[in-house]
């Protein structure tokens, strides 16, 4: 039980990574805000994970500052305080860089920066009042680290992502705030399902050469990354006991980019 009665904060929790990070986190003893803009999909979840007295869902759109500080102060009037946030929310639009429509660009980067940014100063108001420490975990991509043809924004955002958990290591620590960065590589998630047809129709190939030969490409095996295995990463970085870890971007991702 390495998070027993932690309290987490995980956005885009109804589906996908942030799912699984909240049901390892749940094992572990935490109790959990499912926070997703699909209600309906966060108190489904909630309820999987225990119901009122274990987790609870919210409905919440983390580029809105009203929205994200009702939601972390509901966190925090349910179960009395907010030890972890996993910020995960994220979406993904691919377009070469010349067609790229700015309403999008800006959607995509608001999500993944506004987003983390929003939900960061609220937790941290949180957790400096509390004076018990905290972890804030950042959700990156092997992206964070390199580049790929069509993810101008995201490619922008997620290396934007390291840069803010630095600044927040630095600020946190003299409050035992922990900020790190989890870098995956592709996932069979919902958003990577629809990436694949995107991208073989912009780059005029098979879905199965996307898979092969563009997302697997460089790693090791062939193999595509679990949400279990990103959950296994942040529940390290959220029980890590001190500020040894802090301010650091781990890849996940079968051998795709080795540092």
């Amino acid at each position: 039980m390495r998070l027993k009665d932690k309290i987490a904060v995980v956005t885009g929790a109804a589906s996908g990574i942030g799912k699984e990070i909240a049901t390892v986190f749940a094992r572990e003893g935490a109790k959990i805000v499912i926070a997703d803009l699909n209600r309906d999909g966060a108190d489904a979840v909630a309820k999987e994970l225990g119901g009122p007295s274990r987790a609870i869902g919210l409905s919440m759109d983390v580029t809105d500052e009203e929205q994200v500080d009702t939601g972390m102060a509901k966190a925090v009037r349910a179960f009395g305080s907010i030890d972890v946030l996993v910020s995960n929310a994220g979406v993904q639009i691919v377009e070469h860089i010349e067609n790229f429509e700015f309403a999008k660009w800006k959607k995509l980067l608001a999500i993944h920066l506004d987003g983390a940014f929003l939900t960061t100063r609220a937790a941290v108001r949180q957790m400096y009042k509390q004076k018990t420490g905290g972890s804030i975990i950042y959700m990156g991509s092997v992206h964070s680290k390199e580049a790929s043809p069509l993810k101008a924004p995201y490619v922008t955002a997620k290396h934007g992502l390291i840069g803010l958990a630095k600044v927040v290591a630095k600020e946190g620590a003299a409050h035992n705030v922990r900020a790190n960065v989890i870098c995956p590589g592709f996932v069979r998630t919902p958003l990577v399902d629809k990436q694949i047809p995107e991208q073989a129709k912009e780059l005029g190939i098979s879905e199965q050469e996307v898979i092969k030969n563009v997302m697997l490409k460089e790693t090791v095996d062939g193999e595509f990354t679990t949400t279990d295995d990103v959950a296994e990463l942040a529940l390290f970085f959220a029980s890590f006991p001190s500020n040894a870890l802090t301010g650091q971007s781990v890849v996940v991702s079968h051998g795709w980019f080795m540092q």
